[in-house]
């Protein structure tokens, strides 16, 4: 099957796009746009793979579901669109890299800047109905992203997997860490962080340190 995503990507994949599972789930997907509102947009379904390119890969988080709230989806794990409120959790994640960097609380929430340096931002499903959080779960998209962490942990070295939250922890279970680098939290989300399992753990910091060690450039978060 033909699917509309970055060449390095579909090269690496392209055995995914022909199992049953995902010819079920683009059926679905197709069906749930036309006859509802879903997130992302058509276009951005993708836009993780399409902003950060297989081989630029040195940075994975995996997210859980698209933001289902009107114009916020965007594609990207935790990001939302240019002139979008920000919602709790990445609010979070800022202050937590304000703290870790001192670098600014930015003026946006659109994260299409880091994906550009390598960080690719993967939700475990890529699309959601309107308003109806977890409504595209258990469709085949989680197969579809375990076999995107796999690959990524089987045919690169020295990328670092950040994992948020119980979720996270799970769905990155099996990434080699004998050649990648992983780090886990709590998740940014205020129930979590005010709790005292997100702020301080520095992972931003620490990302760069390790990309220093292994002679790669550095994530301008």
């Amino acid at each position: 099957m033909n699917v509309n995503i970055e060449s390095g990507w579909k090269d690496q994949l392209k055995d995914e796009f022909n199992k049953p599972y995902f010819l079920s789930l683009v059926d679905f997907v197709k069906t749930e746009y036309q006859n509802y509102t879903c997130y992302p947009k058509g276009s951005d379904i993708f836009s993780a793979f399409d902003y950060c390119s297989f081989d630029d890969v040195k940075v994975v988080i995996i997210g859980q579901d698209p933001y289902h709230g009107v114009g916020q989806a965007n594609g990207l794990c935790f990001s939302v669109n240019d002139n979008v409120s920000m919602p709790p959790s990445l609010i979070n994640i800022f202050k937590e890299i304000e703290t870790d960097l001192t670098i600014p609380f930015p003026t946006n929430g659109n994260l299409q800047r880091w994906a550009k340096q390598g960080v690719l931002l993967l939700n475990a499903t890529l699309t959601v109905q309107a308003h109806q959080a977890g409504s595209h779960q258990n469709k085949g998209w989680e197969k579809f992203t375990d076999a995107v962490i796999k690959t990524v942990s089987d045919k690169k070295e020295n990328v670092v997997f950040l994992l948020w939250g119980g979720f996270a922890k799970k769905k990155g279970a099996k990434i080699d860490r004998t050649k990648h680098c992983v780090l886990t939290s709590g998740h940014p989300s205020p129930l979590s962080a005010n709790r005292g399992y997100w702020f301080g753990n520095k992972h931003f910091s620490k990302t760069n340190e390790y990309l220093k060690d292994k002679k790669q450039s550095n994530i301008d978060w």
